[in-house]
């Protein structure tokens, strides 16, 4: 078996296994059957409920934050780089603004107008 990299032609894909079991499906992992073959262990439903440790990260985001932080202020000044960034556009841009907010690809702002 290589080292590094993918499985060549004439090797097997386990340490220890033949070019024969890795064709015909046999497995030198301690006599373990192929997950496809009769007799085989069955996979084992696994969950993790994270919920704490999101309230967790949630926690020490705002904490990073600060105490100044102001989320309205934040969502102004974004609303505000939008209509900055779709101002003053010539003709096909503006053609191709109304065609994207037509598609539903960006949502309808100000009063139907780019420069709004």
């Amino acid at each position: 078996m290589s080292t590094h990299g993918p499985i060549l032609p004439g090797e097997s894909g386990e340490p220890g296994e033949s070019v024969e079991q890795a064709e015909t499906g046999g497995s030198a992992r301690a006599g373990r059957p192929p997950a496809d073959r009769p007799g085989a262990t069955r996979l084992v439903e696994f969950t993790v409920d994270l919920s704490s440790h999101e309230m967790l990260r949630r926690t020490h985001t705002v904490a990073a934050l600060g105490a100044g932080w102001d989320p309205m202020a934040a969502l102004h000044g974004e609303q505000e780089a939008y209509d900055l960034l779709y101002s003053g556009l010539d003709a096909e841009q503006q053609r191709l603004y109304e065609k994207l907010i037509a598609a539903g690809v960006l949502p309808r702002r100000g009063g139907g107008d780019a420069a709004a």
